[in-house]
């Protein structure tokens, strides 16, 4: 029974010293996240109405089957990088609007040329920004 309380009082204490240890490097890590990501000017540019954003989108069925047939197109295309593949779509009245990073400016094109092929005659707005550019 004393070797089973003793167990018990060992492990206890150990991880009483551990799990401080481990909350601090998370904390560490967060801080370091939160440091190297600083898009307060694209969300000061979002807040003021100067460019679309995905609450724009339109309820408009023919709107809203743009939108989603470019999205498909985009996920399918095994050649595009997960960012590319989330950029935003906005589409209203049948205009549309592309934004987002992509990883190089093939991406751009091909994101473009898919839009462009679903969407038809319609107007296309690429605000899609090169990473790194």
């Amino acid at each position: 029974m004393k070797k089973h309380a003793l167990l018990f009082f060992a492990s206890l204490f150990a991880s009483a010293l551990i799990v401080p240890l481990g909350s601090s490097l998370a904390f560490a890590q967060a801080a370091s996240d939160n440091a190297a990501v600083d898009n307060s000017a694209q969300n000061q540019r979002d807040r003021e109405h100067q460019t679309l954003t995905p609450i724009d989108q339109s309820n408009k069925p023919a709107d809203l089957e743009t939108t989603r047939n470019i999205r498909r197109a985009l996920v399918k295309d095994e050649q595009l990088s997960t960012e590319a593949k989330n950029v935003k779509i906005i589409t209203v009245d049948g205009a549309v609007t592309l934004r987002g990073p992509v990883k190089t400016d093939q991406e751009k094109a091909a994101i473009m040329a898919k839009a462009a092929q679903v969407a038809g005659d319609a107007k296309i707005n690429n605000q899609l920004q090169v990473a790194g550019e």
